[in-house]
């Protein structure tokens, strides 16, 4: 079959925050570069950093500290992240709110003083977190699309990637890319890539990601053979917006400043639960909160509607419309009263710390293939603090678009695709046209109703191991069922195929992940191991594949900064 074909310096997939700055900061560093940004959906109107309502986290004020910023992000990913990359991440984001208002043009709110205003997230020492009300989100991408706008960066809307192609030497190549609107195949040959596609764990019932979001970026790495590393720690948010089956709003984040402000958790019983499992009360981590809930769940304490409540009225209707504006909107336009009576909530799949592993300067272990946003990991371990994810995305997207350019000056060069993999992974693509149409929403609901039940907040061995059969299940009915419609362009039965073919793929890689940890750290949990395990001996997950299957080894962390039991606070407070 015809094969189109384009040619760029750097390609970027993926228009979130993570894409959007490297492409700035891309052109920035070398203009006489092409720099090219393809979108599965429209540029800055698709993706996960639109949907941020609660902010970035940033140590600006008296009293915080880059260091108490760094603890915080250590001890709630519970000694497991890569201590480079969260430094990075914490010491990177002051530089990048500044460029964010002073050169991107965002505007957050501000203290009667004129200071950036901070706001309470859980799990954190110090109030952080800056902010716009809470459509924090659509500032920084609206500010972010309007900048690429005004430059000569080429942009490829509507382009799923669906494979990374080396060349016959094994260098990367470029993107086998589907062109939605023509149905087209079109291979983007590139002198580097930028993976920032986003995670989206759209596995699960209940879920926050867009719904283009279908873990595609590390499907492709996975089958690419880099390693992944915390595969297993998918963080579930506590309060997603609990609206009935018929409406995609459920799932949606009611995000964390309500618990951070004072809002108050109750069963069904009306009962103030957190107080019976943590001092902190909603205040305590995500982890923590939606276990606490999963578990008045699991036990039927719960609304008609089997979740809790979020109540906000105490703190003053007047003042919650003020502060919370988009999401009082929100929840009226689901028949709740967020700021004078109940919301009903329920956990939901919200953000992944496992992805490509990585160094600071977001290289990976392809020379040519750099990775930001969710598709990195490292940097988070077993939890991700609120607010730390848009500081995550804007932080290295930076990093790789100035890193990039400086790989093509000492590598310049396209290198031809390797023929044989390009051919198979077209086939690949096409597969679904080459079978009968079946039923793709039962395979969907059977998929999300696995990854809830067996690999979601509680797990245990018996369930893993259920869960993996089930999800082979899933795919050999996949690969036997095809799409009924014969046409390509728009063919949105082919997208569902596709999304769900990446989806199972990296859940059995989350399945395995979690099965190979016999403890319970942060977002991973247990019951058949409810204890951490020692801190000191740490070990974090890798995932491989490989011609025999996906293997899953362990690693060290290394504490590069500080080690359990110590602190940097004590080397601040004696500066």
């Amino acid at each position: 079959m015809s094969l189109e074909r384009l040619k760029t310096d750097i390609l970027i997939l993926g228009s979130g925050g993570a894409g959007l700055f490297a492409a700035l900061h891309a052109l920035k560093a070398n203009p006489d570069l092409d720099v090219t940004v393809a979108s599965k959906g429209l540029l800055g109107k698709c993706g996960c950093t639109r949907m941020v309502q609660g902010g970035y986290n940033v140590a600006l004020n008296p009293g915080d500290s880059v260091e108490r910023h760094f603890m915080d992000t250590i001890e709630g990913g519970k000694w497991l992240p890569h201590q480079e990359l969260a430094w990075t991440l914490v010491s990177t984001a002051v530089e990048r709110v500044r460029e964010l208002e002073n050169e991107i043009g965002c505007f957050f709110d501000r203290n009667p003083d004129g200071t950036l205003h901070g706001k309470a997230f859980a799990g954190q020492s110090f109030d952080r977190t800056v902010h716009k009300g809470d459509l924090t989100g659509i500032e920084i991408i609206n500010r972010l699309m309007e900048q690429v706008w005004a430059r000569p960066i080429r942009r490829l809307e509507e382009h799923r990637a669906v494979a990374l192609i080396p060349a016959a030497d094994g260098a990367l190549a470029g993107v086998l890319m589907i062109d939605i609107r023509t149905g087209a195949l079109r291979f983007v040959a590139a002198r580097v890539v930028l993976l920032a596609t986003g995670g989206g764990p759209t596995m699960y019932r209940y879920h926050t990601p867009s719904g283009d979001k279908s873990m595609d970026g590390l499907a492709m790495a996975l089958r690419a053979g880099l390693r992944l590393r915390d595969m297993e720690m998918v963080q579930f948010h506590p309060t997603g917006l609990l609206a009935g089956a018929d409406t995609r709003m459920t799932g949606t984040v009611l995000e964390e400043g309500l618990r951070g402000v004072g809002g108050h958790l109750l069963n069904g019983a009306m009962h103030r639960f957190m107080a019976d499992y943590d001092d902190k009360l909603e205040r305590a981590t995500r982890d923590v909160v939606s276990r606490a809930i999963y578990t008045e769940m699991k036990a039927g304490r719960t609304n008609p509607h089997g979740g809790v409540y979020i109540k906000m009225s105490h703190l003053g209707p007047v003042q919650v419309a003020k502060e919370f504006k988009g999401m009082v909107e929100r929840c009226r336009d689901c028949g709740f009263d967020l700021a004078g009576g109940l919301v009903e909530v329920v956990p939901t799949a919200h953000y992944f710390m496992g992805g490509v592993i990585c160094r600071p300067d977001t290289s990976t272990d392809w020379p040519g293939l750099f990775v930001a946003g969710e598709d990195a990991s490292g940097m988070h371990g077993a939890n991700r603090l609120g607010g730390n994810g848009v500081a995550n995305s804007t932080v290295f997207g930076g990093i790789a678009g100035d890193e990039m350019p400086r790989f093509i000056a000492a590598d310049p060069g396209h290198r031809d695709p390797d023929a044989h993999v390009l051919d198979a992974e077209v086939q690949r693509a096409l597969l679904p046209f080459e079978r009968k149409g079946g039923d793709l929403n039962d395979l969907r609901e059977r998929l999300l109703a696995v990854m809830w039940d067996e690999v979601g907040l509680v797990r245990d061995r018996a369930g893993l191991d259920r869960a993996i059969a089930a999800l082979d299940s899933i795919e050999a009915e996949l690969l036997a069922t095809g799409v009924a419609d014969a046409g390509r362009a728009f063919n949105l039965t082919w997208h569902d195929w596709l999304n769900l073919r990446s989806l199972t793929e990296v859940s059995r890689v989350i399945a395995l992940a979690a099965r190979k940890r016999e403890n319970s750290r942060g977002a991973h949990f247990r019951s058949d191991f409810p204890e951490p395990g020692d801190l000191i001996s740490s070990r974090f997950t890798v995932a491989r594949q490989t011609a025999a299957g996906i293997d899953i080894t362990d690693e060290p962390v290394a504490f590069t900064h500080v080690r359990p039991g110590e602190t940097l606070l004590d080397k601040v407070a004696a500066e």
